[in-house]
């Protein structure tokens, strides 16, 4: 690993591989041009599939974590999952130009879905990725058809005091053995995927940019918001409350299906229920 703290980029290579060798093995590796960069998307599916933009959590998730997902999703949409530029992952920013306001991430997006060829897409995202995701429907309406979130963070509600305590040491001193505590904490007791942590760790140390935050969405645009979204929220989420993220969203997002998903954590939602998780998307996607 380059020792506790030092960053090995043949490691974080080796086992962001690994992860990316669960994908089906149709998958196609894309660079997409973009004013911050170049943006790696791993793709799979029909050509002829309506597009489906996914974008994963913050820390060492990168694209590839949505391995358990998409061999279904790819049977009913052409899935573009990007690592976010200037976050842990194969992208590759221009200098130091990476985005550092919601109105740059929208620029960002903008380019992605233009350089694939996608005038429009569904559009999902877990996590810092739900952030994102939100921040860019709320301000490219048109170009998000359905909007799907996996316990999305800062949209419908703040941090838990114990869960950001509980990062401090991991957000100040990034090391493999820090990423890993904290982790198998926040799983609560049910072991993460093997490969999925080995990444986790490996991205320790990652020469990552600030990553770009704020406020939650306005209550007024969410209100105004006419966008289908699925909100899908982790019963044993460690990060917020769940039930009052489903509420809260309820109560502001005119169109909005939500689900609480049992026995299931914050971190490991994508990967954990796989099943389940795949078939209520893929309902909401292919849905009337």
């Amino acid at each position: 690993m380059g020792g506790d703290t030092g960053y090995d980029s043949e490691a974080f290579r080796v086992a962001y591989d690994k992860v990316l060798a669960k994908w089906p093995a149709e998958r196609e590796a894309l660079t997409v041009a973009t004013p911050f960069g170049d943006t790696r998307v791993n793709t799979c599916g029909p050509r002829d599939a309506p597009p489906l933009l996914l974008l994963p959590g913050g820390g060492g998730a990168t694209s590839v974590s949505w391995y358990a997902q998409v061999a279904q999703l790819a049977r009913v949409r052409r899935m573009h999952a990007v690592d976010v530029i200037g976050a842990p992952g194969l992208s590759v920013p221009a200098g130091d130009r990476h985005p550092r306001t919601v109105a740059d991430l929208t620029r960002w997006l903008d380019a992605v879905l233009d350089g694939l060829g996608a005038a429009s897409a569904d559009l999902g995202g877990h996590s810092y990725g739900g952030w994102i995701a939100l921040h860019y429907t709320l301000s490219a309406p048109a170009r998000t058809r359905r909007l799907f979130l996996l316990d999305p963070t800062q949209c419908f509600a703040g941090y838990k005091a114990a869960y950001l305590l509980r990062a401090l040491p991991m957000l100040l001193r990034p090391t493999p053995r820090r990423v890993r505590a904290f982790l198998e904490w926040e799983a609560g007791g049910v072991p993460p995927d093997p490969d999925w942590l080995a990444l986790q760790e490996a991205a320790a140390g990652f020469p990552a940019a600030k990553p770009v935050t704020g406020p939650r969405p306005a209550p007024e645009a969410l209100r105004a918001l006419d966008t289908r979204v699925l909100l899908i929220v982790a019963a044993n989420s460690r990060t917020h409350a769940p039930r009052a993220v489903a509420d809260r969203a309820r109560a502001l997002l005119p169109h909005v299906e939500t689900a609480v998903l049992p026995e299931v954590s914050h971190h490991t939602l994508p990967q954990s229920a796989p099943g389940d998780l795949a078939g209520r998307l893929t309902a909401f996607l292919t849905g009337a």
